[in-house]
Formats: C-alpha cells, sequence, structure tokens
C-alpha cells in the first residue's frame, strides 16, 4: 500500500498513513488484529482528536463569557468550532450548534416548531428513516394533534418511493423530515429534489434533514440541500460522542424554543440549553481538522474536507462492490438495500439463512472482525423486511478499512455458512 493515493487530480493520503493515526487498530482480539466493521455506529478516533480534547481539558478548561484567560480561550475555541463545522457544510458559524446528541437536538427543534403547529397541520416522514428523525415528529401528534404522514419506502431496492412522496406533499405540510442517507441500507435519497417538491408544495414548509449517516461519506452541502436545519452526530466521523445541527440562522431565531430567559437570543445559542460539552466541542472541530488533513493539496478547509471525502469514497465504492458481490455468491446470505451500482454509502446490511444476527455477530467477533447487529433504530425498514426480532448483521467500509480486512470479513460468512 502507498502512503498517497491518487484520485483524479486529487490527493490524498493513503490508508496506511490514515490508519497509524488511530491507535485503536492496534487491538487484537483472540490473536486477530481487530477490524472495525462497525463504523455506521460509532468510527474510531484518531490522536489529534484526542489530543486537542486533553489540550483543552488540562490547560483552558472553564465557563463561557467571563473576563479570564481561561474563559476567553473556550470562548475562542467553541468560535473556531463553529467555524470548522460551517466549513463542513458550507454554513456560517452563527448557525452551527452543538447538543448532547442528534436525537436531542432533533427533540428540541421539533418541540420548538411544534409550539406553532396544530390540528389540519401536517408532518412527512418516510421509512427510512432512523427513528431520531422520526420519534420527535411523531411525539407533537400526541402534543400538539398535527397528522404525520409516512413516505413509503421500495422494498425491491431499499430506495424511496418518489411518487408517494410527492403525493403525500400539500399546503398543509409545514415539516418534511428526511434522511439524507439510511444508517440501515446505505440508501442516499436526493435532499434537493425531496427539498424542491416540498417548497413547490407548500411554499413555507421547514426540511429538517437527518445527515448523520450521510456525513461520514459524502460532502454534506446545506446550500445545495435546500433545507432550513440538518442534523450530524460527530462521533459518526471520527470526532467525540455530540451532536451538532447547522440551521439558517433566521430559522433558528425565529424558534419558540425551551430556553432560560436570560440565556442568550441569538442564533446559534438560543438552541444550546445550559453548559456545553467544551471537550467535545473541541473534539468535533478537530475531527474536521483531521479529515481536511488528508488531502495533500486544498485551497481552503472546505476543499480538504470535499476531496478528502470524495477520495476516500471512491476507494470504499471498491471495496464496498467486492464485499457485497462476495457476499451475494455465499449460499444463504440475503442483502438488502440499493446494490453498489445505485448512488450509496459503503454500508451493508444482510441475513444469513439459519442463522440470528446474535450467531454471526459473535463468530465474525471470534475471528476480530467487529460488526453490528439489530435494527440499529432504522425500526421500520426492520419491519418491512419482516426481520423486526433478529434485525441485520450490518458492516461499513471507513477511511480506514482495507482490502485485507475486507477479505476477512468475507471469508468469516463463508465459514459461518458453511456450518449453518
Amino acid at each position: 500500500m502507498t502512503s498517497v493515493a491518487q484520485q483524479g487530480t486529487e490527493r490524498v493520503a493513503g490508508v496506511d498513513e490514515i490508519r497509524a493515526q488511530f491507535p485503536a487498530l492496534e487491538r487484537t482480539h483472540a490473536g486477530f488484529p481487530v477490524a472495525y466493521f462497525d463504523g455506521p455506529g460509532g468510527t474510531q478516533v484518531p490522536r489529534s482528536v484526542v489530543a486537542a480534547m486533553d489540550d483543552y481539558l488540562f490547560h483552558h478548561n472553564a465557563n463561557t463569557h467571563w473576563l479570564y484567560p481561561t474563559s476567553e480561550e473556550t470562548d475562542a475555541l467553541i468560535l473556531r468550532a463553529r467555524e470548522a463545522l460551517a466549513d463542513f457544510v458550507v454554513g456560517q458559524a452563527d448557525e452551527i450548534v452543538f447538543g448532547q446528541n442528534m436525537t436531542t437536538l432533533t427533540f428540541h427543534v421539533a418541540r420548538a416548531i411544534g409550539r406553532e403547529l396544530g390540528k389540519g397541520d401536517e408532518i412527512v416522514l418516510t421509512e427510512l428513516d432512523h427513528h431520531g428523525n422520526v420519534a420527535p415528529w411523531r411525539a407533537l401528534e400526541k402534543e400538539r394533534g398535527v397528522t404525520v404522514r409516512m413516505a413509503r419506502m421500495n422494498l425491491e431496492d431499499g430506495t424511496l418511493d418518489w411518487d408517494h412522496y410527492q403525493a403525500l406533499l400539500s399546503p398543509r405540510t409545514k415539516v418534511v423530515a428526511i434522511g439524507a442517507a439510511s444508517n440501515a441500507l446505505g440508501t442516499i435519497t436526493g435532499i434537493n429534489q425531496a427539498s424542491r417538491l416540498a417548497r413547490a408544495a407548500s411554499p413555507g414548509v421547514r426540511v429538517f434533514v437527518d445527515a448523520v449517516h450521510f456525513a461520514p461519506h459524502r460532502p454534506v452541502d446545506v446550500e445545495l440541500f435546500d433545507c432550513d436545519f440538518v442534523a450530524m452526530s460527530a462521533y459518526k466521523f471520527y470526532g467525540p460522542h455530540i451532536g451538532v445541527l447547522w440551521g439558517k440562522r433566521a430559522a433558528i431565531e425565529a424558534l419558540d424554543a425551551p430556553r432560560l430567559d436570560p440565556a442568550p437570543q441569538e442564533s446559534p445559542e438560543r438552541l444550546e440549553t445550559g453548559t456545553q460539552n467544551h471537550e467535545g466541542i473541541v473534539g468535533a472541530a478537530a475531527a474536521v481538522e483531521f479529515i481536511a488533513s488528508l488531502a495533500t493539496h486544498a485551497a481552503s478547509r472546505r476543499d480538504a474536507v470535499m476531496q478528502s471525502l470524495r477520495a476516500i469514497e471512491e476507494r470504499n465504492a471498491r471495496l464496498f462492490e467486492k464485499l457485497w458481490h462476495s457476499l451475494a455468491e455465499i449460499r444463504g446470505v440475503r442483502l438488502y438495500g440499493p446494490e453498489p451500482s445505485h448512488v450509496r454509502t459503503p454500508t451493508v446490511s444482510f441475513t444469513l439463512s439459519g442463522r440470528s444476527t446474535d450467531d454471526v455477530a459473535t463468530h465474525l467477533a471470534r475471528r476480530g472482525v467487529f460488526v453490528s447487529n439489530g435494527d440499529f433504530y432504522a425500526a421500520t425498514i426492520a419491519e418491512r423486511y419482516g426481520v423486526a426480532t433478529g434485525g441485520f448483521v450490518r458492516a461499513g467500509c471507513s477511511c480506514y478499512t482495507t482490502e485485507e480486512e475486507v477479505d476477512r470479513l468475507i471469508d468469516g460468512v463463508r465459514a459461518i455458512a458453511g456450518r449453518a
């Protein structure tokens, strides 16, 4: 393997150089080096992210907005973090909100929007979504009497039924909450198209995007999305456990959000309740810097992020194609979601006839191959495919995944199938 990979006109760090930055990859289990395919549930963390968090806690730890050095340093670091995440999504620093996680932030925004809604108003969701982008809006049925409409997925290929989605839209639609990518199937849904159709049907609609599974694999562009809010989780793109929300400044400041009267009224702090996880915020910024650092030539941090993600996407697409087609050849394996020829993330979910997903995950772990299993809070998808009880086995490629690890995963499933 080379230390620098050539991807078209873009040069980015190669997989060996990337892997050297992740101490977790030095771990062994049962005599095998660990292969982490659990990235869709949370990626490993590079040294630079942990170092940034350590530095904050050891040398700058304080509360905000006070007139002594460590407090002023904390304010400056939080501002830098907002700037880094703004570059990550093509937004502005005063549009970046931090919170405990994506689900908590979504509940917060949904409750604020819900204060304006009532009987006769409608919210459109999709069957492809993680329930972190379903339950907060469903709660408004009980709290505010709104009607929630659910756009179907196509069982054949795990994509959104666009005709059904469009049929659900009307002037009564006040919110569309939609995932940019399915964490269970890897399906990428065209957010620009979803926004365009929603705004044509209801000009005042607000579009809320769950980009948690999308952000680690493809550049987020809120201008291209033409949305009002985008929620992400830093721990899915090599950062710590913290949630990030982008929102148009006007949209944030228009929200009647639950807040303390003495707290700031302006965006973005009006959506941040209580003292924040400062070290997590610093770590989230360091994760963006890590991704940007993988590009060897870029004019800006945003350009570097785009180059890195596109190059990693291209490499992982090749790995994923091998993984998908090799698993498809194993007797008893059923694959779910779009084939590799479709626009999608390098995340595969499958089941093995005669074996529970617990059995498959446990046997793979004995070979040092770590995969996740269950419904991954994409419970509606599991129900539609008739696997609500055991769910799927899920494996995802990350920036540090190698071809040798993919081979080990394939060989492991083949061995388990041979004993079924």
